[in-house]
């Protein structure tokens, strides 16, 4: 069998050994092509960034550190992770670095290995207020090996209340607190969680997954005089491969790396280590940093359309990438909403939103934000558009109009045809 040509053309090796999986990887270059990309973890590495996931670093076994290996043959791996350690206490600020974890819940699991104890009392975020499930939720690991206790956010306002946070921290002593989370649209306050967390005897880890790019681009404030412990992926805002790194103090460093390895992972994957390398050299540019202003002020313009349509956000708007919706007032469950603006071209997450009376899985909001459009070169006059989009394909969802989705669908196609996304192929 012959694989077609653009298949051949973009994956020549592949097309050649496996023409059925080069089809799906094309199906899904065009995908991410024509789609408008809401979710807000998701993003658009550069060309640079691919190449060097694609490397034949691959193929190389380094269990261990740079100097300090188990295997023979690191002349030039061990100086690629050097490189990545060295840009990511550069464009961070931090005084260690640790760029081998495989992904944020390995990361946040080496933070427990590295200060607790099976049994401790740890304190996050809870879930369904816009918590991450390893920050002691119960049907993770942690919250299954670890006593974990949540804070919340106001009913009133959708933001954390820290008087509360202190009163309960100091009630339950924890070993580690948590600040961050996947769904919190407002700015973290770190100075106060670390004044909680000194007050309490707990270690502050700051969880900036979501976030990293907008710290290392000045769009949020830095946690890094703050907590003892950073912990972040490499991709969503940061624009990097799908990866980890743990930041923290110099006292902290030994605890650090001795938990990432030999306590949880082997070798790391040197091809990551590389494109992280190349992502922090990314970070470190001017064009970085407008870029992550860039999407903050196009969240905040999206926000501010949507609320003109009279949808629900939660805390009423948001200070960084990310919108959280609640649908209730549309009268549409959020993961119909998510499912009918999929069919017309623009991808969402469905998502719970504080005080839910909806299941996970079948929840009240969605989840939206702009780091990949903004990749693209979308702008705040682009927001409008991108709120009238929503507004008709919530409402088409609701009715079940899938001409109307279909319309939609084909309005976006035109807008991203007119602004390639980096790193893919031209289709």
């Amino acid at each position: 069998m012959t694989p077609p040509a653009s298949h051949a053309a973009h994956h020549p090796a592949l097309a050649a050994e496996d023409p059925e999986l080069a089809a799906l990887i094309d199906a899904e270059e065009r995908l991410q092509a024509d789609t408008l990309r809401l979710i807000p973890s998701e993003n658009y590495v550069s060309s640079a960034v691919l190449e060097a996931s694609g490397t034949v670093l691959q193929n190389k076994y380094s269990e261990g550190y740079p100097g300090r290996r188990y295997y023979e043959g690191q002349q030039h791996i061990d100086p690629v992770e050097r490189l990545a350690v060295a840009r990511a206490k550069a464009v961070f600020g931090a005084e260690h670095a640790n760029v081998q974890p495989y992904s944020g819940s390995p990361a946040n699991l080496a933070v427990y290995l590295a200060f607790a104890e099976p049994g401790d009392t740890v304190m996050g975020m809870a879930l369904p207020m816009g918590g991450h499930l390893t920050h002691g939720w119960g049907v993770s690991a942690t919250g299954k090996w670890f006593r974990g206790v949540q804070y919340g956010v106001r009913r009133d306002t959708g933001l954390v209340d820290l008087d509360e946070v202190r009163d309960l921290a100091l009630r339950e002593r924890p070993k580690l607190i948590f600040c961050g989370g996947t769904a919190l649209p407002r700015t973290i306050d770190f100075e106060a969680f670390a004044g909680i967390a000194r007050e309490a005897g707990a270690v502050l880890v700051a969880d900036i997954a979501h976030i990293a790019g907008l710290v290392a681009g000045g769009a949020h404030p830095s946690p890094v005089p703050h907590a003892d412990v950073i912990s972040t992926t490499t991709h969503k805002t940061l624009r990097g491969p799908r990866g980890a790194m743990l930041l923290s103090r110099e006292e902290h460093a030994k605890a650090i790396d001795k938990a990432v390895f030999p306590g949880l992972q082997g070798g790391p994957h040197n091809q990551t280590t590389a494109a992280i390398a190349v992502a922090l050299h990314e970070a470190s540019r001017d064009s970085f940093r407008d870029y992550a202003h860039a999407i903050v002020a196009n969240a905040r313009a999206l926000a501010d359309a949507l609320l003109a349509r009279g949808f629900d956000l939660v805390s009423g708007g948001t200070d960084n990438h990310l919108i959280l919706m609640d649908l209730t007032s549309k009268d549409v469950p959020g993961k119909i909403a998510a499912k009918a603006l999929d069919r017309a071209g623009i991808v969402v997450n469905h998502n719970t939103v504080p005080f839910d009376p909806r299941k996970p899985f079948d929840p009240s909001g969605i989840r939206i934000g702009t780091p990949s459009l903004t990749s693209r070169g979308l702008g705040t006059e682009h927001m409008e558009a991108v709120a009238d989009w929503i507004d008709r394909g919530v409402a088409a969802g609701r009715g079940g109009d899938e001409e109307a989705l279909a319309k939609i669908r084909a309005e976006v196609a035109d807008l991203m045809a007119a602004h390639p996304a980096p790193g893919l192929p031209t289709i």
